[in-house]
């Protein structure tokens, strides 16, 4: 447990921001598993879907959730997995 008052704040700030993050992580890991789905099952939506997902992983990245590398291998597995199912 921190002692000085600043490392207390710095504590409660981390632990807010990570409650964020994750729930940022766990409703884009949710699009993505609903996209694949989509991919799949041959639905029309699945276009528009990846779009999103795209966007929501990018949006990670920017905010700095996620590092570049790791987004560009999530996109890149979902465009592949779209371009398999075409």
């Amino acid at each position: 447990m921190p002692n000085q008052r600043a490392a207390k704040k710095d504590l409660r700030k981390n632990v807010k921001r990570k409650k964020i993050n994750n729930s940022i992580k766990a409703n884009t890991k949710k699009l993505v598993k609903d996209i694949i789905k989509n991919i799949e099952s041959k639905e029309i939506k699945a276009k528009v879907g990846i779009n999103s997902a795209i966007q929501a992983i990018d949006k990670m990245v920017k905010k700095g959730i996620i590092k570049a590398n790791t987004a560009s291998r999530q996109k890149s597995k979902l465009q592949k997995k779209a371009n398999k199912s075409k």
